[in-house]
């Protein structure tokens, strides 16, 4: 058993994911801690490698790797940690982290800790609980751990360096795979790229109905903004999945962000964290979007956005 950090990292079209930087980054502050090396490890091919501040990145290149298969990616990752050892393994709490963590975690017999804020250097971890409303301290047990982290927890340029990979073939045989990629779904485009505006008007669950989307619009326009929203609204139909801001969504970084009835899920703060201003509406005085905005009024929305109607 060694001292080392493994961080799996993610990337789709040939870029890496803020998260996969984050983690590097916090990985070498904890590996320096414990005495040994922070390594970065990529899976699949069509993407360059060399892009970590890592002690040592790791590139398994195989064509069966190409795209996404949670049983391929599962059984390759698995014959490393096996191999080398770690201390502990991290994630990205993504829609692939949650099937590849929960998968090793499984086969390897040792704990997972699931949306990771937090990691001491004692390996302490701080977990978000109801939608970030409670922080579980969460001590693993045993010589091996696995941390599947929240996107934004760390910071990303810590982990941005140039340090070379080392190529491998994949340490498993990938020929008899149950799973297979078929093809990838993009979501068609809409009447706005909310990821091209400046100002953006979001709406949540809060917003009540459907008939109360017309409010939310009107103030949008006063704004010269865009209407964008958080997944319950999608799922509920009231506005279509290329207004959705959020990890299952869209990534925006708009100069404003006014958010109207968002509680501020781990899920929807991954896709509006990085905009310069943050201002937020809810009437729970302990919704955890109240850690991150910039301004904040407890208060009804329909009072807020009648009255800032007034004004404009």
């Amino acid at each position: 058993m060694s001292n080392d950090i493994l961080v799996i990292t993610e990337h789709m079209d040939g870029k890496f994911s803020d998260v996969s930087f984050e983690l590097v980054g916090k990985a070498k502050e904890l590996a320096s801690a414990l005495g040994g090396q922070a390594v970065a490890v990529v899976v699949g091919g069509g993407v360059d490698a060399n892009v970590f501040a890592s002690d040592a990145t790791i590139h398994i290149d195989d064509a069966a790797l190409g795209q996404f298969n949670p049983e391929a990616y599962g059984k390759v990752i698995e014959a490393l940690v096996k191999e080398k050892s770690p201390r502990l393994v991290m994630f990205g709490w993504t829609a692939t982290g949650m099937d590849l963590a929960a998968w090793l975690s499984a086969k390897l017999g040792v704990p997972c800790a699931a949306y990771v804020k937090e990691i001491g250097s004692d390996l302490m971890m701080g977990c978000q609980a109801y939608g970030g409303k409670l922080m579980a301290e969460v001590a693993p047990e045993g010589d091996m751990a696995i941390a599947a982290c929240l996107a934004g927890s760390f910071p990303a340029e810590a982990g941005q360096g140039s340090t070379a990979a080392t190529a491998t073939a994949s340490p498993v045989d990938l020929g008899s795979l149950k799973v297979k990629f078929v093809e990838a779904i993009k979501p068609e485009g809409g009447d706005v790229d909310i990821t091209s505006q400046t100002k953006l008007v979001s709406v949540g669950r809060g917003i009540g109905g459907k008939e109360n989307i017309e409010l939310a619009e009107e103030l949008a326009q006063a704004l010269d903004a865009a209407l964008s929203c958080s997944r319950p609204v999608v799922d509920a139909g009231w506005l279509p999945r290329t207004r959705q801001v959020g990890k299952s969504g869209l990534k925006v970084k708009p100069k404003m962000y006014l958010m109207l009835g968002i509680s501020g899920a781990p899920e929807h703060l991954e896709g509006m964290k990085s905009a310069e201003l943050i201002i937020a509406v809810n009437t729970d005085k302990k919704a955890p979007i109240f850690n991150v905005a910039h301004y904040g009024a407890t208060a009804d929305l329909f009072e807020v956005a009648e009255a800032m109607l007034e004004l404009l």
